[in-house]
């Protein structure tokens, strides 16, 4: 179990007027229909073998108890569902009892939810057991779902009567304008897929905020929210909403003014009581790169003090040889995994993270903090060389420990001269041991690592092997986490809580278009 925060008696800090303008940014959201585009049964409950129904016939193919009918539509949706039900033969004399299961891929189906045991709530996962008093009757589900496959089980009912399904339907919501985004074409079917999958991917989950992923947790994490909002930029362009997001942030924080690793909206906006200082990181850098695309002065003028606050906590956080100490390190997620030794990625994300801020404040002709973050980058940089790097490894050590997060952070951060950033890099590709990589969000760092490396070509590899992997697998979106080596892998104990539409995940779309195959160049 990782990244559980229990403050007792936390009271997040509330600026009236930024979450004010949060609520005036907030998106309409566009709504479309649609219906299965096949169905088939299970041959057990929680068999994986199905035997395939004509989906013209669905209206009239009968249900009694223990039986199911599966319904694919087509694609993974976010939205809400609405069933037309009836019966055949006598007059139902008992209510049907249902058991639906929403599946955002083909295996969950056939999951068992009763063996979970794991460490996350099993209320996230996506079944409902309901009663239908009266048939024939339109039912329209409360709750939101994300999903593709939709498995209505018979649980229990009267042998004078069966089921009938004689509609399904869901009513998909978004803040994406879809019609915005252009595919890209590269010449290779794979990457082309890719792209489009990433897109689909950002698209649901892209609601009142951008949510790290709409079947489970739902909210705002700082860390997610900087990489929508850069696939964002390629495709939806949809900046009032990268706007709202970093209003809430700054509208409900820490009492001692940091930004929290995400926020609950509704019933109001409220900071949780988690904070993680790379991604309170993550929000200067996400700051910084919206005024990159807009140009926007009442943000600068906004949040420019709150991003501020979040570097200089994190500074305070160094000890006197300028490397970030044991509670910043406990502070950092970086990646799913207890064994990963975080003390130079910590270190690298903050001198990053510097980067930014010195950007943001040459915005503002802020020249004294200008100066100080300028110094204050140099000498934890000149500390990082000097603590991280082995010349005779060739790479970058983190008190012990060769990972290729520590490779990632160091590169990105500037820590090494091009050449020396190289053989870092290249060990990261060599990499048989150690913790390795959990997830989609520091896979995309090292794909971002590789360029800035100078190897295009093997972060191009990357991209079809890592993101590719999950499309022959069956993703329609892209996954909270993948490993093609153990497909059940899950950091919560059991993979039917997992996230199979996940924010992290969506920036192939953003390198391929920013990096890859445009020619209009970017920073970092």
């Amino acid at each position: 179990m990782a990244l559980i925060s229990i403050i007792p008696d936390f009271y997040p800090t509330g600026d009236a007027r930024l979450l004010a303008r949060a609520e005036e940014l907030k998106p309409a959201l566009h709504h479309e229909i649609k219906e299965p585009i096949g169905a088939f049964k299970l041959k057990e409950r929680y068999s994986s073998e199905k035997n395939d129904l004509v989906l013209h016939q669905l209206p009239h193919i009968t249900m009694g108890k223990g039986e199911n009918i599966c319904l694919d539509f087509g694609e993974h949706l976010v939205g809400h569902v609405t069933l037309e039900l009836s019966y055949s033969g006598s007059h139902p004399d008992a209510p049907a009892f249902l058991k639906l299961k929403f599946a955002e891929n083909f295996r969950e189906l056939s999951e068992n939810s009763q063996e979970y045991a794991g460490w996350l709530s099993r209320s996230w996962i996506q079944e409902e057991y309901v009663h239908v008093d009266v048939l024939p009757a339109r039912l329209t589900l409360p709750r939101r779902y994300a999903f593709r496959y939709l498995k209505i089980t018979m649980m229990d009912t009267s042998p004078k009567y069966k089921l009938l399904v004689k509609h399904a339907e869901c009513m998909t919501e978004t803040a994406a304008e879809t019609g915005r985004a252009k595919l890209l074409q590269t010449g290779d079917k794979k990457l082309d897929r890719i792209y489009a999958v990433s897109l689909k991917t950002l698209a649901d989950c892209m609601q009142e905020v951008f949510e790290d992923g709409p079947k489970r947790d739902r909210r705002l994490w700082t860390g997610d929210f900087r990489l929508q909002a850069l696939t964002n930029y390629v495709s939806f362009r949809n900046y009032d909403l990268v706007k709202r997001c970093l209003y809430l942030f700054g509208g409900s924080r820490f009492p001692d003014g940091r930004v929290s690793a995400c926020l609950f909206t509704k019933p109001t906006v409220e900071a949780d009581d988690t904070y993680l200082m790379d991604y309170s990181l993550m929000y200067v850098v996400a700051l910084e790169e919206y005024l990159q695309e807009t140009g926007d002065e009442e943000a600068l003028n906004d949040l420019y003090d709150i991003a501020m606050q979040q570097v200089e906590y994190a500074v305070r956080q160094c000890g006197p040889d300028d490397v970030v100490n044991e509670q910043a390190v406990k502070d950092t997620f970086i990646d799913w995994g207890d064994d990963l030794e975080k003390t130079a990625c910590a270190q690298g994300v903050l001198i990053f993270a510097l980067r930014y801020a010195l950007r943001l404040a040459r915005r503002k002709n802020d020249w004294s903090q200008a100066n100080w973050l300028r110094q204050r980058q140099e000498s934890l940089r000149k500390a990082a060389c000097q603590h991280f790097w082995e010349e005779e490894k060739e790479c970058f050590v983190s008190n012990g420990q060769i990972s290729e997060a520590s490779q990632i952070w160091m590169v990105l951060a500037d820590v090494a001269e091009p050449e020396k950033a190289e053989k870092a890099m290249r060990k990261a590709l060599i990499l048989q041991e150690g913790p390795g990589i959990q997830t989609p969000y520091l896979h995309h760092y090292y794909v971002m690592a590789l360029l800035r490396a100078g190897l295009r070509e093997e972060a191009i590899a990357h991209l079809k092997n890592y993101w590719g992997g999950m499309l022959d697998a069956g993703a329609d979106t892209f996954w909270e986490c993948w490993d093609g080596k153990d497909p059940d892998r899950s950091p919560y104990g059991g993979s039917v809580v997992n996230s199979y539409c996940h924010a992290w995940s969506c920036t192939p779309a953003y390198i391929m278009e920013r990096y890859l195959f445009s020619t209009n160049d970017s920073e970092d």
